[in-house]
């Protein structure tokens, strides 16, 4: 697999242009988790021999069959592409030592390399080092706690003997010729209790910057926190209390500031019934990412245990349908809206459809590419099978619930007549207002977007799920915050267009994380194919949109939750 600083495809150990060992009979399929199925994890069954304290000292693994040209030219471009093999013995990943940058500490970075490249060529890793740590338990069990491997390439050749001879040289791939693959293995002490044996994978590469990220966010809360506070208790308190005064005096009776438009506020926006199915997906998507990251931060998802992120996200967002049902069904029949029959539809396909519509493409991509990512028809049956047993009933019985419940009541009435809006500063202009808005929820996360995205595309295990946890809930605020911000300075300027302005603006964040992907393509990845680019853009806008999705919902619901509360503490004739 690639460590992915120059390619984001995966390819099978066993493809045949590697023209590796097979274990007799052919490899065997192990089976996995449905989310490790669709995160690319193909696990078979090897030719390596190991047995528990038996030392190996250059064993014969075997001798592959002639290499053609073509193959090697794959295999070469594979080295120079910094490819990696990743291999798993009793469930821990084999790895190998790396020094962090930051603190200067060793840690065990998973995979180890295929190759070398050399001005000359490149080196194939033709030898491997195994180094298994194990743990004697007082019960007189021993238990596995660390793999380490060091490939080595070597020019090697059988005696007479059958034993394997180097001349020292590494071994550069000559077309039509065969490889010698030979493999030592040491058992290794230690003190580490099984408990434990995670803990050189999970490194958390240099945490002050986690806190520095969680701090650089707080302020960011704070701030924000302040600013309402002040707008709460000094400003809306005043004007509550003007707006309501008993005194008869003429200029107090006068309507002025945010209470002009009362009569258009909660007049139903453009494309009601389009607004009301993203505000369900995205709060779909807020219960599945919230319940997922309570239970990964209690311990209850164990990268020990293969692609149980993947399933069980997979699992919360069918199961949170019913949410996407019922908030999609309140707002389209608050707006006024009456074809509750398509909305139904709507809020149970067109999001869900759009997203797997598109990794379809992706996989087809993948598939033409030969790569391991590619997810098989089988799962993706398996996938649209649970959508529509599951997740369509479900979010059409929360739509049903919806709709039956009585229609959301605003706290004043609207007018027959819209009211005209004037002019606005340039500031408070649409276009303006929704980039500034984005801004800073983008602030609050992209410290820790930079750690989630070495995870994701140099195959590296993030576990500062406390941290993440945090950052979530913090987003969550600063969404809220920023939106009724700009709600209220919208209202006092007399502009009332406000509900696709508060999903657009908290959203645009969504918009900057897109922007900070082709950042992070120029900059920390060196990536030279157009089948990786377009997968790598294809990956960063899915995420992006899901982004914009989860907080313009979160901006739209704190700001109608805004609005029906201030709008309900005033007098209106």
């Amino acid at each position: 697999m690639s460590k992915a600083q120059k390619s984001v495809l995966s390819y099978d150990y066993y493809d045949t242009r590697f023209h590796f060992c097979q274990p007799e009979g052919g490899p065997k399929k192990q089976p996995e988790s449905l989310g490790s199925i669709l995160f690319g994890d193909r696990i078979f069954t090897s030719k390596f021999k190991l047995s528990l304290l038996n030392d190996e000292h250059d064993k014969v693994l075997c001798t592959s069959d002639v290499i053609p040209s073509e193959d090697v030219e794959f295999i070469e471009e594979s080295i120079r592409n910094d490819y990696a093999i990743n291999m798993v013995i009793d469930g821990l990943p084999a790895a190998h030592i790396t020094k962090d940058e930051r603190t200067k500490e060793n840690y065990y970075s998973i995979g180890f390399a295929l190759g070398t490249a050399t001005e000359t060529g490149a080196a194939l890793n033709n030898h491997y080092d195994f180094t298994i740590e194990y743990h004697l338990r007082d019960d007189g069990k021993y238990r596995v706690v660390g793999v380490l491997v060091e490939p080595s390439s070597r020019n090697q050749k059988l005696n007479d003997k059958g034993d394997p001879v180097s001349d020292g040289k590494p071994l550069v791939l000559k077309k039509n010729e065969k490889v010698l693959y030979t493999y030592s293995v040491i058992w290794k002490a230690s003190d580490k209790p099984w408990a434990t044996r995670w803990d050189n994978y999970l490194n958390i590469s240099d945490p002050s910057i986690h806190w520095f990220s969680l701090v650089n966010s707080v302020v960011i809360v704070f701030f924000l926190t302040g600013m309402v506070t002040m707008i709460l208790i000094r400003a809306l308190h005043k004007d509550i209390s003007r707006y309501n005064a008993v005194d008869a005096q003429e200029d107090v009776q006068e309507d002025y500031g945010w209470k002009l438009v009362h009569g258009d506020v909660f007049r139903p926006p453009q494309r009601p019934m389009f607004l009301s199915v993203l505000v369900g997906g995205g709060s779909q998507i807020i219960a599945m990412t919230g319940l997922t990251l309570v239970f990964a931060a209690l311990g209850f998802l164990s990268p020990s245990n293969r692609g149980a992120l993947g399933t069980v996200m997979i699992v919360f967002y069918m199961l949170f349908s019913c949410i996407s049902g019922f908030v999609s069904a309140r707002i389209y029949k608050m707006n006024g809206g009456e074809n509750w029959k398509l909305n139904i539809i709507l809020t149970a396909a067109l999001f869900p459809g759009t997203m797997m519509s598109f990794l379809f493409a992706m996989n087809f991509l993948l598939m033409s590419s030969h790569s391991s990512g590619a997810v098989p028809f089988g799962t993706l049956f398996t996938l649209l099978c649970l959508w529509m047993l599951i997740a369509f009933p479900l979010s059409v019985a929360g739509s049903y619930f919806g709709f039956r419940k009585p229609r959301i009541e605003h706290p004043v009435r609207t007018n027959q007549i819209p009211r005209q809006i004037p002019d606005q500063p340039m500031y408070l202009r649409s276009l303006p207002s929704i980039f500034m808005g984005g801004i800073l929820p983008f602030g609050a996360i992209f410290i820790e977007l930079y750690f989630i995205m070495n995870s994701i595309w140099f195959n590296r295990i993030y576990y500062g799920i406390g941290f993440l946890f945090l950052v979530f809930i913090i987003l969550i605020i600063t969404c809220s915050q920023v939106t009724i911000l700009m709600c209220y300075f919208h209202l006092c300027s007399e502009d009332y267009h406000w509900s696709w302005r508060s999903f657009l603006t908290s959203g645009a964040a969504g918009f900057y994380v897109f922007l900070y992907s082709v950042l992070y393509y120029f900059t920390k990845l060196d990536i030279n194919s157009f089948t990786s680019t377009i997968l790598y853009m294809g990956y960063s806008s899915m995420i992006s949109v899901l982004l914009t999705i989860f907080t313009g919902s979160v901006g739209y619901l704190s700001c109608l939750v805004f609005l029906q509360k201030i709008f309900a503490s005033i007098k209106v004739d």
